[in-house]
């Protein structure tokens, strides 16, 4: 399974968004750090979930991380999130 599939599966798994984009920015970073050949390494991720109302921006990055969990994020070298409710 791919990168994108595991973030696009545990997000729509905790957060059952009405919209989730999870884009492969690699390729735009070549030559820069964290890229590796093969991309999946620089992500931008867009939600728009029920379950974010009421937090605070800070609340909803770390409710991501805590989703994606430390072993995907681990293998992240850049991960870009517009959150919103």
């Amino acid at each position: 399974m791919s990168v994108t599939q595991e973030i696009s599966e545990r997000l729509e798994t905790v957060f059952a968004p009405r919209e989730l984009q999870v884009v492969d920015d690699s390729e735009s970073h070549r030559g820069h750090a964290g890229y590796r050949d093969g991309g999946e390494s620089h992500f931008n991720v867009r939600i728009r979930s029920e379950r974010f109302k009421g937090m605070s921006r800070l609340a909803r990055h770390r409710a991501v991380h805590d989703a994606l969990g430390e072993d995907l994020i681990g293998r992240i070298h850049a991960l870009a999130l517009d959150l919103d409710s």
